[in-house]
């Protein structure tokens, strides 16, 4: 068997094993696509009720357009079943991409990495609507110094479904030569996307989700809440899990909560703004693409991740692009973060869904693989901020093969 038909069979058998287990393990791991995603594409098809046009929603608003795709194909044998499709078929594009004719080491690494931690995670990382802005994202990255206008239309796409890839744009207007043509395709994307949003009534919550993500307090799997998580499990006099009804998560309060929250969003914008600043200055002193963007977008990326007041398990998926990306370039050197990044992804599956009954009752067994998670977050954080701050300039590094 060639390395690329045992690539594909690898591909087949991960979709369809992470698809299965979606309906085996506990705490209905596939709830949002079924309580949530469903009912408002009906209400949009149906009603007319479109949200982030109607009313604030919390994700951007061409998050429509892919539960819409799903709605479209639900006859095949449900919206379940059309989500884990439509999931699957754009994966299966740019799993293409990137395998290319299966001959590169480095590409193979890498796509071995991208099912392996698929597995890993579990069905939250299909069944969430940020499995649409993985493969997205990946084709993306592959063709920014190729294609840097069709790249960063694409990066820009999936912001507007998902804001986290604005952190690969970021990344990318840093790092890419060719930056007027990264500028342009996201010019073009947001423009385009106002317009239809101002042309179908909604102008007044174009930018609701921005709102929306500013005014939440801390969930119980973000690390910054792992203080009041450990006080609940100690028994703390004020302290505990609470299921917030109106954000349709657990969270967790404590005392000074509220000023943890407070601090949370600033400081997620100084640190953005630290890492982007270090890229900026590496990229001004002559850093190549290729020694750059991997790390300075990996960073950018666990900032969004270790800073977020938000701590939900598929945030895990947004570590693949610029990973495999990084072991497409330069293997050896991403072997220990793509294992790192592996040991997270199986963790953070132990904690939801197989563990979360124990982690909402303050568990200490729970309470500890969760903070293991987000330890590795934070050494992963710290590996890349390392790694950006230790490019040199006008190094190459050459495409493993």
């Amino acid at each position: 068997m060639s390395r690329r038909a045992g690539l594909w069979g690898a591909f087949v058998l991960v979709h369809l094993a992470v698809a299965w287990l979606g309906f085996v393990l506990p705490n209905n791991p596939m709830g949002d696509v079924t309580l949530v995603y469903e009912p408002w594409v009906r209400a949009a098809v149906e009603g007319g009720w479109v949200m982030g046009i109607a009313e604030d929603w919390v994700y951007p608003q061409l998050a429509m357009v892919p539960l819409v795709l799903a709605f479209g194909i639900h006859g095949l044998g449900g919206y379940l079943i059309a989500w884990a499709i439509l999931v699957t078929a754009l994966d299966a594009l740019a799993f293409a991409m990137l395998v290319g004719r299966g001959r590169s080491i480095g590409r193979t690494a890498a796509a071995a990495f991208w099912l392996a931690f698929a597995l890993l995670l579990g069905p939250v990382g299909m069944y969430r609507l940020d499995a649409i802005t993985v493969p997205l994202a990946m084709a993306g990255v592959l063709w920014l110094v190729g294609r840097p206008l069709v790249a960063s239309i694409l990066l820009s796409v999936a912001t507007w479904i998902k804001v986290w890839p604005a952190a690969l744009l970021a990344a990318a207007v840093i790092a890419v030569r060719r930056r007027i043509s990264v500028l342009a395709g996201a010019a073009l994307v947001s423009a385009l996307t106002l317009v239809a949003i101002f042309a179908a009534g909604g102008g007044a919550h174009a930018f609701g989700f921005v709102a929306g993500q500013t005014g939440r307090g801390l969930q119980l799997e973000a690390p910054v809440a792992g203080w009041y998580l450990w006080q609940a499990v100690a028994g703390v006099e004020g302290a505990s899990v609470f299921y917030d009804v109106d954000i349709l998560t657990f969270q967790v309060t404590g005392p000074g909560v509220d000023a943890v929250i407070a601090a949370m969003t600033p400081l997620l914008a100084v640190a953005v703004i630290a890492v982007a600043g270090l890229g900026a200055l590496k990229a001004w002193r002559g850093a190549s693409f290729a020694s750059l963007f991997p790390p300075l977008a990996l960073a950018l990326v666990l900032v969004l991740i270790v800073f977020n007041k938000v701590g939900s398990p598929q945030f895990q998926t947004w570590l693949i692009a610029p990973i495999a990306l990084g072991l497409v370039l330069d293997r050896r050197r991403w072997r220990a973060p793509a294992i790192v990044a592996l040991g997270a992804a199986l963790l953070t599956q132990l904690v939801y869904p197989l563990l979360y009954d124990r982690l909402i009752a303050a568990d200490p067994l729970a309470a500890t693989v969760l903070t293991l998670r987000n330890l590795l977050l934070v050494a992963l954080l710290a590996w890349a901020v390392t790694a950006v701050a230790s490019v040199r300039r006008g190094i190459l590094v050459r495409p493993s093969r």
